[in-house]
């Protein structure tokens, strides 16, 4: 029986918020270690020979994690999809994945119909798992007695159950929603159901990706495209699409679709066959760029949820829109000294990597030593000219993050949103002021949701305990530039965890 399984990473946008909404701004995306995974495989072994006579095919969509199990009718002519049971809520992300990329695979299979139809008519199964990092344990663990550490949360079982929070529900409409961290969930979701449909269904080869497939361009930039559209769709907006890049291609640097490029997608709900909506958008002047970005060496990023509640990250993006609109000249010149602050940072972080490459020893020394001091301490290590270089590196990334928070605060003050809350902004600027700490920050577009920050070494054994001192949750999560790939097997029962993969010096 085929199983395929395909797996896509959660992101941390590291600048860019708001701007990376507008074109031709930039934002530094990082992808993590925490995945989501989708599983498919047939319902059944042999043709449902109803289903040939009716032309219609089922789908099982199971999340173990949400104890949710729920059952389709697809049509083959027309490709919709009809709910004949579901344990609970519809999910608009996969539901969608699971259309457009059925639509792709008519589209590409003219000489395979009939061992696309089987396949079809086989039933597909499908079941969707996040890593533990997308979703909040921190009330789980209080109520084991457990302390808020990473250790804590690392005796927890892979895949773990998730609760709701209760607090959301204060009516009989009001659905509780899931406690989440804020890494992205719905994108890598929806990219890892369009990945393993895709490859299951014999349009793209996750095993090798980059290579040019049925449409004219890479089984990756179809993935892209096809993700993309179900997720703008189940949105019900065309958003910057940075997370879906960042789901597809891993870390990067960023700028953003013409959101026109979607337009072709919009007119869905006008009855058009949804194949010539996906030849219309595959064929479309998909104009985002991305570059390749990660971390510098022996830098580690991490996460903490400070347990102050999510954002609500639409209706901040509002505001701030509001603002734009009734104070244009503030606004441009904020956004302007934020854009120049974004790509300083972006610099710094280059010249750090390349100063890494070039000058492998002195660069392993300096960020050892600087690991277990405060920054005012790093200059006294400059003793000879190549090490004042790097260290007049890490100090400018520092100054150009600063800046960034000064400019985002002064953003949400005059939107009159909690872009940096002030209890952030205390918790970010003691973080800032610890051992080895690079730099710090709200990611994306701030709020109450995890913070990040950087760290040199192995400097982040002690962040990690004085977050926990401060009832801030360390996570697991670390940076891992890889995107969409396809898994050996069910994460279940492989062992695949989203475990600490830090770097040691030795």
């Amino acid at each position: 029986m085929a199983v395929v399984v395909a797996s896509a990473p959660g992101k941390v946008l590291m600048t860019g918020g708001y701007l990376i909404l507008e074109r031709p701004n930039t934002g530094l995306v990082l992808s993590t270690n925490a995945r989501f995974y989708a599983i498919v495989k047939p319902i059944n072994e042999h043709v449902n020979p109803e289903s040939w006579a009716w032309k219609w095919t089922d789908v099982k969509l199971t999340s173990p994690q949400l104890s949710r199990e729920s059952m389709y009718k697809l049509s083959l002519k027309h490709l919709t999809l009809q709910c004949v049971s579901s344990s609970d809520s519809r999910n608009p992300f996969v539901e969608h994945a699971i259309q457009y990329a059925i639509a792709a695979a008519n589209l590409a299979s003219d000489k395979d119909k009939e061992a696309l139809h089987k396949l079809f008519l086989q039933g597909l199964d499908i079941t969707i798992l996040g890593s533990n990092d997308f979703y909040s344990y921190r009330n789980q663990l209080e109520s084991l007695g457990l302390p808020l550490t990473p250790e804590s949360l690392g005796t927890l079982a892979p895949f773990a159950s998730i609760t709701f929070n209760s607090g959301e529900s204060n009516g009989a409409n009001c659905k509780p929603e899931v406690a989440k961290t804020g890494l992205g969930s719905s994108a890598a979701m929806t990219t890892a159901v369009v990945a393993a449909l895709l490859h299951y269904l014999g349009v793209v080869d996750l095993s090798d990706p980059c290579k040019e497939g049925k449409f004219g361009c890479s089984d990756l930039d179809v993935v892209h495209m096809i993700a993309q559209t179900s997720h703008c769709l189940a949105q019900g907006k065309v958003g910057s699409g940075f997370d879906v890049s960042c789901a597809v291609y891993g870390s990067q640097r960023y700028v953003r679709f013409s959101p026109e490029v979607l337009s072709f997608a919009k007119v869905a709900v006008t009855g058009l066959p949804l194949h010539e909506i996906i030849g219309g958008i595959l064929k479309g002047k998909w104009d985002h760029e991305r570059t390749e970005f990660c971390l510098p060496p022996l830098m580690n990023l991490f996460l903490g949820e400070p347990g102050t509640g999510g954002s609500s990250t639409p209706s901040m993006v509002g505001a701030v829109k509001k603002w734009q609109m009734s104070d244009p000249e503030k606004a441009r010149e904020n956004w302007q000294k934020l854009s120049d602050a974004n790509l300083e940072l972006e610099t710094k972080l280059n010249n750090l990597s390349k100063l890494a490459k070039d000058h492998w020893d002195v660069y392993l020394g300096i960020i050892k030593s600087c690991s277990v001091l405060t920054s005012e301490k790093w200059v006294l290590q400059a003793t000879e000219p190549i090490i004042e270089v790097i260290i007049r590196e890490l100090l400018g990334a520092r100054d150009a993050m600063l800046r960034i928070r000064i400019l985002m605060r002064q953003m949400g003050e005059a939107a009159g949103v909690p872009i940096e809350p002030k209890s952030q902004t205390q918790l970010l600027d003691s973080t800032m002021n610890a051992e080895g700490v690079l730099l710090a920050g709200v990611p994306g577009a701030g709020g109450f949701d995890a913070i990040f920050a950087i760290a040199l070494g192995d400097s982040g054994s002690k962040l990690t305990q004085a977050w926990s001192s401060h009832n801030v949750l360390a996570l697991l999560v670390r940076e891992d530039p890889h995107g969409v790939c396809l898994e050996s097997g069910d994460p279940r029962t492989t062992g695949i965890t989203s475990g600490v993969s830090s770097i040691h010096i030795e």
